[in-house]
């Protein structure tokens, strides 16, 4: 098949939104797209419903999964002809027909090695994660050089494997995705990409609903994972500063939308500030924890062997 773009999406039990993703997949009016799944051994319905909507199915076993190397995988078994690999998660639902095709346009700018789209709040989200995308994902797009390191430090390279694309020969220029890592597999290859003297576009035209209404003690895992990430890739520190600065804007934003807007959200907005701060506080002490403390304090146990 000689499509152009490639639709790769990594599952494992994908869940109730699962069939919503795929119809969102096929009523795009992007021209000619293969689509991929790569399947880390799902007992539910994620791998029949993923064939009856035209994808091909990659298995593999639950134990080889990992963030970047099952993403090299999709990008690996595209068609030959594929320039453009899509990277969705099987909890992101295309908000409308053209969202591809809006997305893949950035790159008609021979710089830009990856273009990311704009994540919306589903419809169910609470006020404190609709108030997260929005800060994240503003309405406004963007282009992101080597140039605005100085300006944006560790946001310059900011992206998200949940609504993302990248150039297959930009990609294979900095060495694909990292093979080891607990997360941030799309940070590391746009912070690589920047370095490289490629570009990173926003394209806030193109919208997905994805969001996430986590519990306290998922914030606190999901910020001492962020923290291990940040202590086995310390280049990222290094090379682009620290990233508190970011970090503290969202806490003083967070807070303001809770106060003036959702009252009744306050405490819950304080008392996730406090677990993903003591979160990201205790994972830099990971290296001399027990393996088997590391494991319950981490939302990948599969990644600590």
């Amino acid at each position: 098949m000689d499509a152009k773009y490639a639709v790769c999406i990594p599952t494992y039990n994908a869940g109730s939104l699962w069939e919503e993703t795929l119809k969102s997949v096929v009523m795009q009016d992007l021209v000619g797209f293969h689509k991929l799944v790569v399947d880390s051994g799902s007992t539910d319905n994620t791998v029949t419903l993923a064939e009856q909507y035209g994808f091909t199915v990659i298995k593999i076993d639950k134990s080889e999964f990992n963030h970047g190397a099952t993403r090299q995988m999709l990008a690996d078994n595209t068609p030959v002809a594929c320039e453009i690999c899509i990277f969705l998660t099987h909890d992101a639902i295309l908000a409308t027909s053209d969202s591809l095709s809006k997305l893949v346009e950035a790159f008609h700018d021979a710089e830009v090695g990856i273009a990311y789209g704009r994540q919306l709040p589903n419809k169910n989200a609470t006020p404190l994660e609709a108030h997260l995308r929005s800060f994240n994902y503003p309405a406004a797009s963007n282009v992101r050089s080597l140039a605005d390191k100085e300006k944006l430090g560790f946001k310059v390279f900011f992206c998200s494997n949940s609504f993302s694309s990248y150039r297959k020969t930009s990609l294979q220029a900095i060495g694909g995705f990292p093979t080891e890592s607990i997360m941030g597999e799309d940070a590391i290859v746009g912070a690589k990409m920047i370095k490289a003297g490629f570009r990173i576009a926003y394209v806030a035209e193109a919208t997905a609903h994805h969001s996430h209404d986590y519990k306290i003690s998922e914030e606190f895992k999901r910020y001492f994972d962020t923290r291990v990430f940040h202590e086995q890739n310390d280049w990222l520190i290094k090379e682009y500063g620290k990233p508190t600065g970011e970090g503290l804007k969202f806490v003083k934003s967070e807070l303001k939308y809770a106060f003036f807007q959702h009252q009744r959200y306050i405490v819950k907005s304080i008392a996730s500030i406090f677990a993903k701060w003591l979160g990201y506080k205790m994972g830099g002490a990971y290296k001399i924890m027990p393996l088997s403390l590391v494991r319950k304090l981490s939302m990948h146990r599969y990644y600590w062997h």
